[in-house]
C-alpha cells in the first residue's frame, strides 16, 4: 500500500537527483532509504528509477507516482494550512527584514504564493544598509528576519532555511581564475568589493579572511548585487556571494566564480524570529513555503539540519 512517506521519499529523490542526498533531507540513512524503496518496488512490481543514471532518471511508473505525489502532498499541506487556520485564525502581522542583501530574488516569488494562502496576514517589509533588523526583532518592530549571521539574543530563535556556498567571483582573465579554489593569502593585494555594511557581518570577513589575519588591499562598496558583479566581471576587484546568485551569471561566461579554500564555505541562512511567534500558523507556513521554494529553485543551495 502507497504511504505519504513513499511520496515523500520520492519528491526528494527528485528534488536532490540522488540517493544520499535524498536520505540526508529526510533524515534517514542511505541503507535505510534503499530498504524503503526496494520494498515499495517489490509491492509495486516494477522499478521506479533507473540505477546510477546521471542525471537520475525515473522510470514510467516513477513517474507516474511522482505526479501523484505532487497532488496529493499539496493537498496534505494544504489541509494542514486550513487547519492553523482553524485553531489559530486567519489574520496576523508579519513585518520582515533582511540582512541578507541578495535575498530579494527569492523572497518576493516566495511572498506572492503566501498570499495567496493567507490574504488576511498584515505583511510589511523594513530594511535598508544602516537599519539593525535584529534589535529591532527584540524590540518588536519587526517580526521576522532573514539573516545568515545568528547572535545569541534573548527571545530570538533561529530556524535554518538552508544552507548555500559562499563564491568569490572574479574577472575571468584575471589570474587567480587559473586556480581551482583561492585561499586567504590571494586576496591580500586584492580590492574586495562588498555591500556597505561592517565587516563582522559580511561572510568573506568573517569566515574566510580574518580567521586568516589577512586584509585585503582595498574595500570599495555598492549597494547594487548587480554593480558588485559587473565591477568584478570588469577586472576592478572580486566580490563574494552565494552561488545561487552568483550561478547565473557564471552560467553565462560573464565572470570566473571559485570556491574559497579546498572544501569551500558553507554558511547557513536562518530566519531569526521572537519565541512567541514560533510556532503560529502563519509563520510555520511562511518557513516551509520559503524552504520549500529555495531547496527546488535556487541552483547550489541544500536543506540545512533542523
Amino acid at each position: 500500500m502507497l504511504e505519504i512517506r513513499h511520496l515523500k521519499t520520492l519528491t526528494a529523490l527528485r528534488e536532490t537527483g540522488s540517493l544520499v542526498e535524498a536520505a540526508d533531507r529526510l533524515c534517514l540513512t542511505q541503507s535505510a532509504l534503499s530498504h524503503q524503496l526496494k520494498e515499495l518496488e517489490g509491492r509495486l512490481g516494477c522499478e521506479l528509477f533507473v540505477r546510477k543514471s546521471r542525471p537520475l532518471r525515473f522510470s514510467e511508473p516513477g513517474r507516474r507516482l511522482l505526479t501523484l505525489a505532487d497532488q496529493v502532498l499539496a493537498q496534505v499541506k494544504e489541509a494542514e494550512r486550513d487547519i492553523q487556520k482553524l485553531l489559530q485564525g486567519e489574520a496576523g502581522r508579519l513585518y520582515m527584514a533582511i540582512e541578507c542583501h541578495s535575498c530579494f530574488n527569492w523572497l518576493m516569488p516566495t511572498v506572492d504564493t503566501y498570499r495567496n494562502h493567507w490574504p488576511a496576514v498584515e505583511l510589511d517589509f523594513s530594511g535598508g544598509f544602516m537599519f539593525e533588523p535584529l534589535p529591532a526583532l527584540t524590540q518588536g518592530e519587526v517580526d521576522l528576519v532573514i539573516t545568515s549571521d545568528p547572535q545569541p539574543l534573548p527571545g530570538i530563535e533561529y530556524v535554518p532555511l538552508f544552507s548555500y556556498e559562499m563564491q568569490i567571483a572574479l574577472a575571468r582573465e584575471h589570474p587567480l581564475a587559473a586556480k581551482a579554489s583561492l585561499e586567504p593569502g590571494d586576496l591580500a593585494d586584492q580590492t574586495v568589493i562588498t555591500y556597505p555594511v561592517e565587516r563582522a557581518r559580511l561572510d568573506i570577513f568573517k569566515y574566510f579572511l580574518d580567521p586568516a589575519g589577512v586584509t585585503p588591499a582595498g574595500v570599495r562598496t555598492s549597494e547594487l548585487t548587480l554593480m558588485m558583479v559587473q565591477l568584478a566581471a570588469s577586472g576592478r576587484g572580486v566580490c563574494a556571494l552565494p552561488n545561487w546568485v552568483l550561478a547565473e551569471y557564471a552560467d553565462a561566461a560573464m565572470l570566473a566564480v571559485r570556491p574559497a579554500g579546498e572544501q569551500g564555505i558553507w554558511p547557513t541562512l536562518y530566519a531569526a524570529l521572537r519565541s512567541d511567534y514560533r510556532h503560529l500558523g502563519f509563520v510555520e507556513d511562511f518557513l516551509s513555503l520559503a524552504r520549500q521554494h529555495c531547496l527546488q529553485h535556487l541552483k547550489g543551495v541544500k536543506r540545512a539540519d533542523d
